[in-house]
C-alpha cells in the first residue's frame, strides 16, 4: 500500500526524516518496504521563485536581450539576462535559480547556472510556461498578480509540492491502516509515548478549499442490500448541481502519488476520501440508474462488469457487485 507523506501530513505535524519515518511504521508493525521521492513535473518547480524584476535595460547590439536585476525575496539581487519580449521592470515573475533543472524549447531538461551573456552576469532564468513543464506557449514569459509575494516556490504556488511516498506491508488484521488517517493515528500513538504525550491530529478543518458546503435537505436515495451479511450497510444521498470536470491539480496530484489515476472530479472525490479516511464511495449518474434504486447483492459467476477505465472483467461469485434494479 502507498502512503504519501504529504497526506499524512494534513493530519500530523510530523518533521522527521523519510528514513526515520519508515522505521516508525516497521517498528508499528506497518512494515515499511522502501520509499521514493515523487514529483509532479520534471522541471524543479521548489527551485523557481517568484521575484520582482527591479530593473530592465535593452543590451546594446542585440535586439532582444534585456539586462534585468531580479529580487527573489532571499536577500540576493540576481542579474539575469531575458530574451522575453514582455519583460519589463516592477513584474512579478518565476526565477530559476542556478541550479534548477527546466525545459529547453524542444522539451529537454537542462540545469540552469550561472554564466556571462554578451558580457552581462546572468545568475538564473525568467521562466515562460513550457520551460516549467506547465503548458506549450513560449511567446513570452509568465507575468504574476503585482501582489504576488517574493519567495514563493512554483511547486507551492501551483499547489504541486514533490512528495514521500512509502510503501508499506499490511497483514489482514490491519484494517484500520488502510487509509492515511489509519496510519497518521499510529504515528501519533508513537509520537505520544516517545516524544509528547500532548500531543494530538490536526483538525482537518483547514482542508477546506473554499467556501462551498453540502447542500441542506438533500435527497436520501433509496437503497436495497440484499446480502446484509457481506454489507452490513450501504447509503445513497441525491446531490443535484454538479458539473463533471477536471480535478484541480492538487487532487490529481496526490492520487497520483499514490498510484490512483485521476478520471473527473466527481470520481476523484470519493477516490480521495477513500485513501484519505478509509471511507468507500462511489458515485452513480443519477440519470442512468433504471428503476429508481440501487440493488446491493452478491451476483452469479462470471457476471460481465465494465469499469471505470472501460474494460469488461468477470466478477467471482463472492464478489460484491451494486446492480441498478433493471441491470445485470
Amino acid at each position: 500500500m502507498k502512503i504519501s507523506l504529504n497526506l499524512l501530513r494534513d493530519f500530523l505535524d510530523i518533521h522527521k526524516s523519510p528514513s526515520e519515518i519508515a522505521d516508525i511504521l516497521t517498528s508499528l508493525g506497518l512494515e515499511s518496504e522502501g520509499f521514493e521521492t515523487v514529483k509532479t513535473s520534471p522541471a524543479d518547480l521548489d527551485k523557481v521563485l517568484t521575484a520582482k524584476v527591479l530593473t530592465c535595460e535593452k543590451i546594446p547590439d542585440t535586439d532582444h536581450l534585456s539586462a534585468t536585476t531580479v529580487d527573489a525575496g532571499d536577500g540576493v539581487v540576481r542579474s539575469v539576462v531575458c530574451g522575453a519580449p514582455n519583460v519589463a521592470a516592477g513584474q512579478m515573475v518565476f526565477l530559476a535559480i542556478p541550479g534548477a533543472n527546466v525545459f529547453t524549447k524542444d522539451g529537454t531538461l537542462f540545469t540552469i547556472g550561472e554564466r556571462k551573456v554578451r558580457g552581462v552576469a546572468s545568475q538564473g532564468m525568467i521562466c515562460a510556461q513550457d520551460e516549467l513543464g506547465l503548458g506549450h506557449d513560449h511567446s513570452g514569459i509568465i507575468v504574476l498578480p503585482e501582489d504576488t509575494p517574493a519567495g514563493i516556490s512554483a511547486a507551492d504556488y501551483y499547489e504541486m509540492p514533490s512528495d514521500t511516498v512509502f510503501e508499506i506491508g499490511l497483514t489482514p488484521n490491519r484494517a484500520d491502516a488502510t487509509c492515511h488517517k489509519g496510519v497518521a493515528e499510529d504515528i501519533l500513538a508513537w509520537v505520544r509515548v516517545h516524544e509528547d504525550p500532548k500531543a494530538g491530529l490536526r483538525d482537518l478543518s483547514f482542508l477546506t478549499k473554499g467556501s462551498e458546503k453540502m447542500p441542506t435537505g438533500a435527497a436520501i436515495f433509496p437503497v436495497v442490500v440484499e446480502t446484509t451479511e457481506a454489507c452490513p450497510l450501504y447509503s445513497g444521498l441525491v446531490i443535484e448541481g454538479i458539473q463533471v470536470g477536471e480535478s484541480p491539480e492538487w487532487l490529481k496530484n496526490r492520487l497520483l502519488a499514490v498510484g490512483q489515476r485521476p478520471i473527473n472530479n466527481v470520481v476523484d472525490i470519493t477516490n480521495y476520501v477513500r485513501i484519505e479516511l478509509g471511507q468507500p464511495l462511489h458515485a452513480f449518474d443519477l440519470d442512468k440508474v433504471n428503476g429508481g434504486k440501487i440493488i446491493v447483492k452478491t451476483v452469479a459467476e462470471g457476471t460481465s462488469f465494465v469499469t471505470l477505465d472501460g474494460v469488461e472483467r468477470k466478477l467471482f461469485a463472492e464478489q460484491s457487485a451494486y446492480r441498478f434494479s433493471m441491470g445485470f
